[in-house]
């Protein structure tokens, strides 16, 4: 660890930004000049000014998404800042292109108001096709993406949130077709209900789980407790049918399956060894899991996954980002809306077949070639069957 850290603060002093721009276009006679630049340049201008909808055949907005952040929540970092951010923002848009051929522009936004960050973002969105949030935190990144979302023609996606759920969401129910279980039946404890907890949960409900627990700081949420913000009162209303209460010690006992995404040493082996037998444990904080692989194997558990690639089962958001995005772009979608997202960790799903399935090898790899054509069909269709397209003359 010690060594990559060193070698990637050297290689960021010689890149000196991981992206750059690439001229499509030709300014190098006169004629080429007159094309793309004055005077020829009114004519696209016109026909956008008659049909706005024409700026996303004529200009790059077609395959453009804007990586844009607050600095409230950077890579497990903290509130560290827009400016410090930005290698992060740049990392994420060298992703976007290099697996998915989407050229992406970071955003730092100097603000912590929700409101002058909505209106900042709002006012630029005719410039991209689509927003990619980042890294902001809970629970101001549920008002945002709200907002932005009521705001803007264009599809908002927090990857933070729907990103990881899908690719968790995927990983899950692979699992449990390892293990014998069905969504419905089963018990998932999810420990932390920031905006990476909060969404998994209501992604795993969106897709069919009958029992799953949220436990913050405080304890398990259930109907008629104590609340941290009106995000946890409104899980409340769709999980933990049971109401069950107390520490996380308390109700993992007999889960089929715990899911964190909190901090390391959170989760121990007598907690896997209360749950149900062979259970699905996924210890997603970075770089140091809630429980380490090794020791959740020893204490039962059948399946690990963690966020690191330095172990099997990594849950990787570069799984679903550049696929969602892709898919969206190409179907011209307005919107990233739960069908999008349930087709997302359908797609995924469907990469490993029954003779493939293992302990080891429950979600395919990053690298795995077929994974962001399988994820942008996936979505491109659903966008088409959700009627969320953009139309023209608008």
């Amino acid at each position: 660890m010690e060594d990559i850290k060193k070698r990637a603060l050297e290689a960021h002093f010689k890149w000196r930004g991981k992206i750059g721009t690439e001229a499509l276009a030709r300014a190098s006679t006169p004629d080429e000049l007159a094309l793309a630049y004055t005077p020829g340049v009114a004519e696209p201008c016109l026909a956008i000014r008659d049909d706005p909808s024409l700026s996303f055949e004529l200009t790059r907005r077609w395959n453009t998404v804007a990586v844009i952040t607050d600095g409230t929540a950077i890579l497990g970092l903290g509130d560290i800042g827009g400016a410090a951010g930005m290698p992060v923002m740049e990392g994420k848009c060298l992703l976007f292109k290099e697996f998915a051929g989407i050229d992406a522009f970071p955003l730092c936004v100097g603000t912590k108001d929700v409101d002058g960050f909505v209106e900042t973002v709002a006012n630029i969105a005719d410039s991209f096709g689509g927003i990619n949030l980042e890294d902001i935190a809970a629970p101001r990144c549920f008002e945002i993406e709200k907002k932005l979302k009521e705001r803007c023609s264009i599809p908002v996606f927090h990857d933070d949130q729907h990103g990881t759920a899908i690719i968790v969401g995927a990983a899950v129910i692979n699992a449990f077709r390892l293990t014998g279980r069905k969504l419905s039946s089963s018990k998932i404890v999810i420990n932390g209900a920031g905006s990476a907890g909060c969404a998994i949960g209501r992604h795993l409900i969106s897709l069919g789980a009958g029992n799953v627990i949220f436990v913050d700081r405080t304890g398990a949420i259930a109907r008629g407790g104590d609340f941290l913000n009106s995000e946890h009162e409104a899980l409340a209303s769709v999980s933990n049918p049971n109401c069950e209460s107390g520490s996380l010690s308390d109700v993992i006992k007999g889960a089929d399956a715990v899911i964190g995404v909190s901090k390391p040493g959170l989760i121990t082996s007598e907690m896997i060894r209360s749950m149900s037998k062979g259970p699905v444990v996924f210890a997603l904080a970075n770089p140091t899991p809630e429980i380490m692989p090794d020791e959740a194997l020893s204490a039962g558990a059948a399946v690990v996954g963690t966020g690191r690639s330095d172990f099997p089962n990594q849950i990787n958001n570069v799984l679903a980002f550049p696929g969602i995005f892709r898919g969206a772009l190409d179907a011209g979608a307005t919107d990233i809306n739960e069908q999008m997202k349930r087709a997302a960790t359908e797609a995924l799903v469907s990469l490993i077949g029954d003779d493939e399935l293992k302990s080891d090898y429950i979600i395919p790899s990053p690298f795995d070639k077929r994974v962001v054509k399988a994820v942008a069909e996936a979505v491109s269709d659903a966008a088409r069957k959700s009627g969320v397209l953009r139309k023209k003359g608008l």
